[in-house]
């Protein structure tokens, strides 16, 4: 068995926590070759090498991959794919826009969101908001999938596996990059923070969402929010945690004002400590929470946030 993983690059730069919990989740699969994708990216693929478990770094430098663009890296992928059995990639938003393509380029099925592998057949996913696992088996002779990383640890920094450089696949010339608009911001990325803290509905506007990134910021925290307070124009679309949103898994998760509804908890209920604040003192948050406070958030956080 051989793995082609695909890194997560963005601007040329690796991003180390999904990689790093992609390849130890795929380890038991058998060797594992990393392929690096983008625009300068001979250095994210210097820092992929280093992985331990790696076998080899294939690095793809072109400005052809460096707009995340999916029908070129797909190309690249494909043209890659006779030499491994299975071919995955971090669950990011990325992943699932280029192993769709893939996979039907090869004519196999996807399996997303794998949060186990039981053997090289065999995977495991959440569905039904997390609810429920389903096992699925594929009998394709090449398992295409992505790796829901929040649940693994990271790969350790400790081998120095060779680097290949690769030629440029044929452009499929499906699609044109036009421009990024992406929102800038200090606080951490909000998938790989160790500590997030989120708003809900019961903070109740945007202008009162600014202590809820008050305290994010003394605690150098990535900010999440709800689908409810997303949906009330609260909070911007990417800071949504939950089952349409983003799942995280970080080392503290405190929800402010948040109820808890099933499509909530099946993005954060993997934190290792969750803290609930809410007023409502049968919120469902609270079956989840290691630590609960019923009280007033406009009292408790900015209380927490001087104190801190």
């Amino acid at each position: 068995m051989s793995v082609l993983l695909l890194a997560e690059i963005t601007n040329g730069a690796l991003s180390l926590d999904q990689t790093a919990k992609a390849v130890t989740a795929v380890q038991a699969l058998g060797d594992i070759t990393i392929l690096c994708a983008g625009n300068a990216c001979s250095d994210a693929a210097a820092m992929a090498a280093t992985l331990a478990g790696v076998s080899k770094v294939l690095c793809a430098d072109d400005i052809l991959y460096g707009n995340d663009l999916a029908e070129p890296v797909a190309a690249l992928v494909v043209a890659l794919a006779d030499s491994f059995s299975h071919i995955v990639a971090p669950a990011t938003a990325s992943a699932k826009n280029i192993l769709p393509r893939v996979s039907a380029l090869l004519d196999v099925m996807v399996i997303s969101d794998v949060t186990e592998v039981v053997d090289p057949e065999t995977f495991d996913r959440p569905i039904y908001a997390g609810n429920a696992i389903q096992r699925i088996k594929s009998l394709d002779t090449q398992k295409v999938l992505t790796v829901r990383t929040a649940g693994f640890s990271a790969a350790a920094q400790t081998s120095s596996a060779p680097i290949e450089n690769l030629a440029v696949a044929q452009d499929p010339g499906l699609s044109t990059w036009i421009e990024d608009k992406v929102q800038q911001s200090d606080r951490p990325e909000l998938t790989s923070a160790k500590i997030v803290v989120s708003g809900g509905r019961g903070v109740g506007s945007l202008e009162h969402f600014k202590i809820i990134e008050a305290l994010a910021d003394k605690l150098d925290a990535a900010v999440g929010a709800s689908r409810a307070a997303v949906d009330s124009g609260y909070a911007p679309n990417d800071w949504q945690v939950g089952q349409t949103g983003k799942v995280v898994a970080p080392e503290l998760y405190i929800a402010a004002g948040i109820s808890g509804a099933i499509q909530h908890l099946a993005g954060m209920k993997d934190s290792k400590i969750i803290v609930a604040i809410n007023k409502d003192e049968d919120a469902p948050i609270f079956q989840v929470a290691d630590y609960g406070l019923v009280a007033d958030l406009f009292d408790v956080v900015p209380a927490l946030t001087e104190a801190v």
